[in-house]
């Protein structure tokens, strides 16, 4: 449909629910019309570019997203002003949000088969554990039942209410009060039920006369939208324990953290007060600063004292590119609203928050002698949160690889096979370990859950302790702090003091120095060594327990999941060549190679004479910092880079590699 313009408004369409259309240009007497919806249906999918319909339904307490989206989604009517940034592009949302997995926590298969298992193994809590799991995945449509007093809320109910198949929606967080912020948990909620919808900009020319009218709420200002503790009622889950026949033992257990594992951290700003902190907000909705229009419809929003900075964009996203392939491979069977494009989009961003803000990686050869060579992986996380972290299934795993100068393999550790687990896995679980000596052995961070028997399990309700909690601590986290029993590190020997520890033995690191002993076989040449550090959200071992069980939903699962592949997702990689032979032989060609350390970034080289051919001087990863052939006078003197680390000096003479190792202060 064509859409007219006056001077300062944007021709406004109303559809009824009986589909009646009525054209409003401007206002009367300041008031506006009622109405259910901003557009008709196709219009919304004019607007999304197709795929099915954001739902417009709305129950006692809350509306669904399609009702946000006339203003708040894609504005293509030319000239378009709102939800694009300074150059042009579209940022709006909705769209942003749909492909999400907050978008799809409703219709997550791997979420319906795990409830379903759970219910299947204590058929007699069935009510509690689907009003558990929905209060988080379905908030709309579970908490308007619990607000009405209506008991208990099902799958079965789910997957016949739009809004709850809407999961995570708008209001699901722009409705939840200040009150009780960062202090309730477990999918305790608290919901401002007074038609009130909160944003983060408390603007006095804040513009509430269209949502009041059109949607029926009225747009307040509410710090608590950029704070940590709007998102702790479900990214800290306490579960209770049941044992192997159903009964409640009165334990315990932490199924996730999140929230409290960021308190226990740099980023919480009451642990950096001078850094000032970064909330959830800050890395899972990537600020903005350009001044925007944030609704659509209105020209004279586009004044400059009507926008808005800075804008926070929904992209939602942490590491679980897995999930969202297979909810785009998938996407008519699960009757998704995004489309390819939106999941592309969702996926890539996904995929850049892994691999460019979770972790560094350094690789270096602390020793070598003609038997092993001793080489250390260090992780570090920059996450404000454990890594991994969330639902338990997710592990990460530490691949190395030693290659002589042929290209022929001496040593891996923690590769991965057809079936998409890592090789040398224990049958079992994996203890974590300090020192890796053998092939059989790797390094895996992850939680594995022990029954009231000691013994491991996938069963959430039958979890009552850790056996292995190694997943990294962020920057800051300490046992010291007041929340650690929420967030406690298991498996990790107190003999491991590279664990979260800085050299001088204070804890708060965020990282790990993983220690390899690589037999050499009296191999004396330069080798190539690379590290990688892979992510799997549904390992394959996770799932075993679960796929013993039939259900509709597991069955459905199991299909997408076999079809799909587990294969772990690249985090990070290094890659270092070591070109020391645990020979030193250079006192007897007459050559010193002084000071050593450096202190002042100046390195001699003496004793030079005709049988030397070259001399090459590598930093520690390999790359060539400087070179002299022939190599004549007697002595050679030159800068190192001002970097401090460690340099290898290499001396080719009478067909023989010398290498002398220098540190650099």
């Amino acid at each position: 449909m064509q859409k007219n313009r006056t001077l300062i408004t944007k021709s406004f369409i109303v559809a009824g629910l009986v589909g009646t259309v009525v054209l409003f240009v401007g206002w009367s007497q300041g008031q506006m019309p009622k109405a259910h919806a901003y557009h008709s249906k196709a219009e919304l999918l004019e607007f999304r570019g197709g795929g099915l319909d954001l739902p417009i339904e709305g129950n006692t307490y809350f509306k669904g997203s399609g009702t946000c989206n006339g203003c708040h989604g894609l504005d293509d009517i030319p000239p378009v002003l709102a939800n694009h940034n300074a150059a042009g592009e579209d940022v709006n949302p909705v769209d942003s949000w749909r492909s999400t997995m907050m978008g799809n926590s409703a219709k997550d298969p791997f979420w319906r088969a795990k409830v379903s298992h759970e219910v299947a193994v204590n058929p007699g809590h069935q009510s509690e554990l689907e009003d558990k799991c929905t209060s988080c995945h379905a908030p709309m449509g579970r908490y308007d039942k619990f607000l009405t007093g209506g008991g208990h809320y099902s799958i079965a109910e789910l997957v016949q209410d739009p809004l709850a198949l809407d999961g995570v929606s708008c209001l699901a967080c722009h409705m939840q009060g200040p009150d009780s912020l960062g202090l309730l948990f477990s999918g305790e909620l608290r919901f401002d039920t007074n038609d009130v919808v909160y944003g983060p900009y408390f603007a006095e020319n804040l513009f509430g006369a269209p949502m009041e009218s059109f949607v029926g709420y009225t747009p307040q200002g509410g710090a608590h939208i950029n704070d940590g503790g709007l998102c702790a009622g479900c990214h800290t889950l306490i579960t209770e324990t049941a044992d192997l026949s159903g009964n409640a033992t009165g334990d315990h257990f932490v199924e996730q953290a999140t929230y409290h594992e960021w308190l226990n951290s740099v980023f919480n700003p009451e642990q950096d007060p001078e850094g000032g902190g970064v909330t959830c907000q800050g890395c899972h909705m990537p600020r903005i600063n350009d001044p925007m229009v944030i609704s659509a419809l209105y020209d004279f929003l586009s004044a400059d004292e009507y926008r808005r900075s800075p804008y926070g964009q929904h992209h939602f996203v942490g590491g679980n590119t897995f999930m969202l392939s297979l909810l785009k491979n998938n996407n008519q069977d699960l009757l998704l609203t995004a489309n390819a494009v939106h999941f592309d989009s969702t996926i890539a961003r996904t995929t850049r928050l892994l691999q460019h803000q979770t972790l560094l990686l350094e690789t270096e050869v602390e020793s070598r002698t003609s038997d092993t060579a001793f080489i250390a992986v260090q992780l570090t996380n920059l996450a404000g949160h454990k890594f991994p972290s969330g639902y338990p299934a997710r592990r990460a795993f530490v691949e190395l690889v030693v290659e002589n100068a042929m290209g022929d393999t001496l040593f891996r550790s923690g590769g991965w096979d057809d079936s998409y687990d890592v090789i040398g896995h224990d049958g079992s679980w994996e203890p974590h370990h300090n020192v890796i000596t053998n092939q059989g052995q790797a390094q895996i961070y992850e939680m594995v859950m022990a029954d009231v028997n000691g013994n491991k399990t996938t069963v959430l309700e039958r979890a009552k302790e850790s056996l292995k909690d190694n997943r990294l601590a962020p920057l800051g986290f300490t046992t010291s702090h007041p929340s650690y029993d929420t967030m406690l590190v298991a498996g990790v020997p107190p003999s491991d003091i590279d664990f979260n520890h800085y050299p001088n033995g204070t804890e708060g690191s965020g990282t790990d120095r993983v220690h390899y002993h690589v037999a050499l076989d009296g191999y004396a040449g330069p080798i190539t060594i690379r590290s990688k550090v892979w992510y799997q959200s549904a390992p394959p071992r996770w799932m075993e327990e679960m796929f013993i069980v039939v259900t509709p939903e597991i069955n459905t699962f199991r299909g997408m999941y076999e079809a799909e592949g587990a294969a772990p997702v690249l985090v990070k990689s290094d890659e270092i060549v070591d070109l020391s032979t645990g020979v030193d032989d250079l006192q007897e060609l007459g050559i010193r190679i002084f000071p050593n350390p450096v202190r002042e970034g100046v390195l001699r080289i003496d004793g030079i004479d005709a049988r030397v051919n070259r001399i090459q001087v590598y930093d520690v990863r390999g790359a060539l910092i400087a070179e002299r052939m022939p190599a004549a006078p007697r002595s050679w003197q030159l800068q190192l880079p001002h970097v401090a680390g460690t340099y290898l000096v290499v001396v080719e003479a009478e067909g023989k590699r010398f290498v002398e190792r220098v540190v650099a202060f």
